[in-house]
């Protein structure tokens, strides 16, 4: 895998991959940003989302799991000095819909976190990753 970035105007920068798909980022004014785009840490935390949350659809499609909606919410802390990592994240899924059997629900979020996600298996070597889910039977949308 190779990564592409240029500079646009300031401190803001644009990437690409081996998908050539682009993405922007950027950082807070005060640090000289144009706080125009998501930070890199921000995306680092979105891609851990990313990659759990599609294995763990992928596998409850598989399972025949019937979904009305599904949305993540991670929450990570940061140490006080620089470099200001992450020192605790937080994965909370969120699944709607109605007869959805926890048992698959939790086999999913196993599955990924122990065999299919890369970015968890990356990121669970220097911070602790808590996972939990929450089944709500109505969307609420």
């Amino acid at each position: 895998m190779q990564v592409w970035l240029r500079q646009l105007e300031g401190l803001a920068m644009a990437g690409t991959a081996d998908s050539h798909h682009w993405v922007v980022m950027d950082t807070d004014k005060d640090v000289g940003g144009s706080n125009g785009a998501s930070k890199p840490l921000e995306l680092v935390l979105m891609g851990l989302g990313g990659c759990t949350g599609m294995d763990v659809l992928s596998i409850l499609k598989k399972m025949r799991v019937n979904l009305e909606r599904f949305e993540m919410v991670l929450d990570a802390e940061r140490a006080e000095e620089h470099p200001r990592v992450f020192t605790g994240i937080r994965v909370e899924y969120r699944v709607f819909g109605e007869n959805i059997d926890p048992e698959h629900v939790e086999r999913a979020i196993a599955l990924s976190r122990t065999k299919y996600c890369a970015v968890s298996a990356m990121l669970s070597k220097s911070v602790p990753i808590e996972f939990s889910y929450r089944i709500n039977p109505k969307s609420t949308e």
